[in-house]
C-alpha cells in the first residue's frame, strides 16, 4: 500500500468561514482549496469543523457537497457527522480512499461516534467501510483499570473525557465497520514538535485498518517518523504547508528519498 500525505483545512465556525456559511462562500473556499491542491500536487485533503460536536455546527451537507464537487476525488469531509441523515450526501464521488481508488470519503465526528457508535456501521453499510474514516482525539493520562493503555478518548476539542481507552475504542471502531482511523494527539497537536509516536504505533499495531497520524507535524522528518516508527499508513499536516514553509511535492520527494512508497 502506498503511503499518502494528507492536507488538512480547518473551517472554524466562530470565524469567517462557517459563521457566514452561505453555499456561495463555501464554494469559494472549496474552489480555492481545489486550485491550491492542483498547483501543489497535493494528495488527499481533509476538511474539518474546528469545534464539531461542541456547537453542533460542523460541516453541513451543503458544505460537504460543495467541497466534494469542486475539490474532486481525494477529499474527506468531516465535522458533526453523527447521524446517517447528515452523511447521506457526503461521498459525492463514490467511495474508496487509501485502500483503493482516491474518492471522497466521510470523516465521522469524534463526539458523534462516541455518543452514537451505530453511525459507523450505518455509514459502512450505506457507502462501504472504505468510505468511513473515524476521527479520534486522544490525550495521555495515568493508566488505570479502565484506561490500561494510558491513552483516553476525549471529545469537544479535548475538554470532555469519555472514560474510553483509546486502544479498545480503536478496535471497536474497526469492528463496527470503520475503514480508517484518524488519530489526533491532543498533547502533540499544535506543538510542531512531532507526532505522538507511541500512541500512533500502539493503535497501528492494534487494528488492521489504515491509521492516519495527526497532530504535531513541524517538518517532513516528523512525518517520516510517524510512518516508520509510528507505523502509520498516512500523515496529516496543516500549518507547515498552509504558510508556504514546505510544499507537498517537496515533502513527498523527501519521504520517497528516505525509503517510503509515496503516492507521487
Amino acid at each position: 500500500m502506498n503511503i499518502d500525505v494528507i492536507k488538512a483545512y480547518i473551517l472554524e465556525n466562530k470565524g469567517k468561514c462557517l459563521k457566514i456559511a452561505a453555499v456561495t462562500i463555501v464554494l469559494i473556499i472549496a474552489l480555492s482549496i481545489s486550485l491550491s491542491n492542483k498547483l501543489n500536487n497535493s494528495g488527499d485533503i481533509v476538511i474539518l469543523g474546528a469545534y464539531g460536536s461542541e456547537t453542533e455546527a460542523g460541516n453541513s451537507v451543503q458544505s460537504a457537497e460543495a467541497v466534494g464537487e469542486t475539490s474532486g476525488p481525494g477529499s474527506n469531509i468531516g465535522g458533526t457527522v453523527n447521524e446517517t441523515g447528515n452523511s447521506v450526501s457526503g461521498p459525492g464521488h463514490g467511495t474508496g480512499n487509501m485502500q483503493g481508488e482516491k474518492e471522497t470519503t466521510i470523516a465521522v465526528d469524534i463526539g458523534g461516534a462516541v455518543k452514537n457508535p451505530g453511525i459507523i456501521t450505518e455509514g459502512a453499510e450505506a457507502f462501504g467501510s472504505q468510505a468511513i474514516v473515524v476521527g479520534m482525539d486522544v490525550i495521555r493520562t495515568i493508566a488505570t483499570e479502565n484506561i490500561p493503555s494510558g491513552y483516553e478518548i476525549v471529545i469537544h476539542g479535548g475538554r470532555k473525557f469519555t472514560g474510553l481507552d483509546a486502544l479498545a475504542w480503536a478496535k471497536r471502531c474497526e469492528e463496527l465497520g470503520a475503514g480508517e482511523l484518524c488519530v489526533n494527539s491532543i498533547d502533540a497537536d499544535g506543538t510542531r514538535e512531532g507526532y505522538e509516536l507511541t500512541l500512533t504505533r500502539l493503535i497501528s499495531e492494534t487494528v488492521r485498518i489504515p491509521v492516519i497520524a495527526s497532530g504535531g507535524a513541524g517538518s517532513p522528518r516528523h512525518m517520516l517518523d510517524a510512518l516508520t516508527i509510528g507505523k502509520a499508513s498516512a500523515a496529516l499536516i496543516a500549518s507547515i504547508v498552509h504558510y508556504g514553509e514546505y510544499t507537498i511535492s517537496g515533502i513527498k520527494a523527501y519521504l520517497h528519498d528516505n525509503g517510503c512508497k509515496v503516492r507521487l
